[in-house]
């Protein structure tokens, strides 16, 4: 072999497996981190390492493409006990012209959304890291409060009853008509990954970035080829072409769970308010239809009443 293509072969191989490398090993399953397979999307990222997960950041979206941690019952069980502090702020590590500012968000309609949630955080450091606008994205206020906030609450509840899970949360970027809140780019769909080592299983929550309630649990398959992001390089196909029986979000039952085992998660039931105005508004229909017979009844007897004098 020529001495120059050697030397060129080595290089090659070198950058090659390094390519996929991350500084924060311990926030990733078999300490690997999830692989851009699509080259637009891996255009100016930037690895960000913080005590209790990583991120990959967009210089385009100015989002995380991904927020990962490594969950562990003791973790959980600490950060049930610390009040919650908002600090929002940028990302001093990242370059101005590729972070989000808070300015972005104000008056835009939408929440600062944890990828990385406030809840999973067990001391002040990692709390006031959480609250880095480099693991927010912008995300409809009544999904963020309700039906994501209990999604994450049913992946707190499993990381404690496994004894720990991997992580991985972020957005899905998918058509045409993207809008922007400032720089920032607003996702269209939420994804949360789940991968439990103990049951060697793994399944995603994804749902619309709207005033929705419902969502699907995918396999890690369906969703990696979705994103064009290999999520969970250090996992065996066979677990990623599985989904796993993930907790319904708000669900209780045996346990203090109630697990889904259908892709599709059953429609969970109107909210009180929508069942009221539903009551409301059938109530209203009946007493119509009750006015519309007693005039019908009075119209018909004076009828009958006119032709028997006639």
């Amino acid at each position: 072999m020529p001495h120059r293509f050697r030397r060129f072969l080595i290089v090659g191989l070198l950058l090659t497996s390094s390519a996929f490398a991350t500084d924060c090993p311990s926030h990733y399953a078999a300490g690997q981190a999830p692989r851009i397979l699509n080259d637009k999307l891996a255009r100016q990222t930037q690895e960000l390492c913080f005590q209790a997960f990583a991120v990959m950041h967009s210089g385009i979206t100015r989002t995380p493409l991904w927020s990962a941690e490594h969950l562990t019952g003791n973790t959980i069980i600490a950060a049930r006990t610390l009040s919650r502090e908002n600090s929002f702020h940028p990302e001093p590590a990242l370059l101005i012209n590729d972070r989000a500012e808070l300015k972005d968000y104000a008056r835009s309609g939408f929440d600062r959304g944890h990828m990385s949630p406030n809840g999973d955080m067990a001391n002040r450091t990692s709390q006031y890291e959480s609250f880095s606008l480099a693991n927010m994205v912008p995300q409809n206020p009544q999904n963020n409060r309700h039906i994501w906030a209990e999604i994450e609450s049913a992946v707190r509840r499993l990381a404690v009853k496994e004894g720990e899970l991997y992580v991985i949360t972020g957005p899905a970027f998918l058509g045409q008509d993207l809008q922007k809140v400032g720089n920032v780019l607003v996702p269209t769909y939420i994804y949360k990954v789940v991968y439990s080592p103990k049951r060697q299983q793994a399944a995603a929550y994804f749902i619309k970035n709207a005033d929705t309630s419902h969502y699907q649990t995918l396999s890690l398959s369906q969703l990696e080829n979705t994103l064009r992001i290999d999520l969970l390089p250090g996992v065996p196909k066979r677990v990623k072409d599985v989904a796993m029986a993930l907790p319904a979000a708000g669900g209780r039952g045996s346990g203090g769970e109630r697990y889904a085992a259908d892709r599709n998660v059953p429609e969970r039931s109107a909210e009180p308010a929508a069942q009221i105005k539903k009551i409301e508004k059938d109530l209203l229909s009946k007493l119509m239809d009750d006015v519309v017979k007693m005039l019908v009844n009075f119209v018909t007897n004076l009828i009958n009443k006119g032709w028997s004098h006639v």
